[in-house]
């Protein structure tokens, strides 16, 4: 083989496949695309499903129909007529929750949290989408203030992922329009995610609690009712809300009289038969989450139950001012949430204590259902508030540092309250590895 001479480059072979006219007439078709590209085809807002006939409507008490409620309405009086019965002094004799062995660091790794908008979105969000102008992004309530294009009307828009939001719009469709229920003004669909929004509103029910310490009875009353009103209207029509806190339930009103819950990101609508709400998906914020969801295994559970639990952890610590499950420990808060041992002031009237063990039960059929809460006595037969300085404790297993706890203990801040989260869905991803590794 003879070398080539000094100063002259040796021909590289060739490939198998010589594609470089074709690389070039790629590039030329490339650059004559960015030159002239094709509108983008607007995407359609996904319909939402077809109501049930009239027919089905009428033998299905979860939906509006001609249909008589007496015995269901007995019922229900004649359960929390039982339950007003029984002593408020904590030695009434409850059943015990009969679930599987539970795991021995205290928390289900079945628990999620909530599935919000992509991290990059929520950086760096578009300034404009449609009609409206995406303003600062709030964290606390997970949301952007935004504003119509022609700076009349101001918003709250939630960002839903792609992925399942056909359900939170079909948990819009199937409520409809109710005075405690924000309801659902427009909706956007891009690429990047659906953008839902919803009226404007003046702060959460959770910042109200913290900077008030505590509510008065009469003043938790007040937003309590509507607080159940919502659920109550949401369970009668087959949807189960899930992850219910107070930092959900914001006011509508600058003088912050009226409450309404917003946004149905983590809902779940029924179809088919109402009565059976069994859910396998766990979903809840820790200091809210009922015991059932912390049972190991995919054993199912009551939605409408568990939204009850929440709605009881919400009145304890409006009237109380903390929590009634606390620790900074999320296997420590597990294990108070699953013994569902909690103290009372004795300063609460009988009838409020009363109302928060009818919710705060390890046994969730032994709870009272949304609608039953609202004929309550404490709801709709208010009395003078009992004055006292000693506290009573429910459930069993109360130990000395709940006790302690219990004095020192206040509605944590958001941050703090994150954090918490944070840990509690870390401890979570872990023990669920190590459960599918095994």
């Amino acid at each position: 083989m003879t070398k080539a001479p000094l100063g002259i480059a040796t021909p590289r072979p060739r490939p198998l496949h010589d594609d470089t006219k074709r690389g070039n007439n790629v590039t030329k078709r490339s650059r004559r695309q960015s030159r002239n590209p094709r509108p983008e085809e607007p995407k359609r807002i996904p319909e939402f499903p077809a109501p049930l006939p009239r027919s089905e409507r009428a033998v299905n008490p979860g939906l509006p129909g001609k249909m008589s409620v007496t015995a269901d309405t007995t019922r229900s009086q004649e359960r929390l007529k039982r339950m007003l019965d029984e002593p408020q002094d904590g030695t009434a004799k409850r059943k015990r929750c009969l679930t599987p062995p539970l795991l021995s660091t205290g928390h289900s790794p079945w628990l999620k949290s909530r599935n919000h908008a992509s991290k990059s979105l929520q950086n760096a969000p578009p300034r404009q989408v449609g009609t409206y102008l995406l303003l600062e992004h709030r964290e606390k309530d997970d949301a952007y203030r935004a504003v119509h294009e022609d700076g009349r009307q101001q918003h709250t828009c939630q960002v839903l992922p792609l992925q399942g939001h056909q359900e939170t719009l079909a948990g819009y469709s199937r409520i409809g329009k109710h005075g405690n229920v924000c309801s659902l003004l427009d909706v956007v669909t891009r690429q990047d995610g659906v953008y839902a929004f919803l009226p404007r509103h003046h702060g959460d029910m959770h910042a109200y609690v913290r900077n008030r310490k505590r509510l008065d009875e009469g003043e938790a009353r007040r937003f309590f009712t509507q607080m159940v009103s919502a659920v109550a209207h949401c369970h009668g029509r087959g949807v189960v809300l899930r992850d219910l806190k107070l930092r959900r339930f914001v006011f509508t009103d600058e003088h912050r009289t009226r409450l309404a819950l917003l946004g149905l990101s983590d809902c779940v609508v029924l179809y088919g038969d109402h009565d059976d709400d069994s859910l396998l998906d766990r979903h809840g914020c820790p200091a809210y989450v009922g015991p059932e969801l912390l049972c190991s295994g995919h054993r199912s559970y009551s939605g409408r139950a568990a939204d009850v639990w929440s709605l009881g952890v919400s009145l304890y610590t409006m009237l109380v001012g903390r929590y009634p499950f606390q620790d900074t420990r999320p296997a420590a808060l597990f294990a108070k949430i699953r013994r569902g041992a909690y103290s009372l002031p004795s300063w609460l009237s009988p009838q409020a204590k009363c109302l928060i063990g009818c919710m705060l039960r390890k046994e969730p059929g032994e709870r009272l259902t949304a609608s039953e809460l609202l004929m309550h006595p404490w709801l709709s037969e208010p009395c003078a508030p009992h004055q006292s300085v000693h506290k009573t404790f429910h459930g069993r297993g109360v130990t000395a540092a709940d006790t302690r706890d219990s004095d020192e203990q206040v509605v944590p801040t958001w941050t703090e309250e994150r954090q918490q989260e944070k840990a509690a869905d870390f401890l979570s991803g872990v023990l669920q590895a190590g459960t599918h590794s095994s």
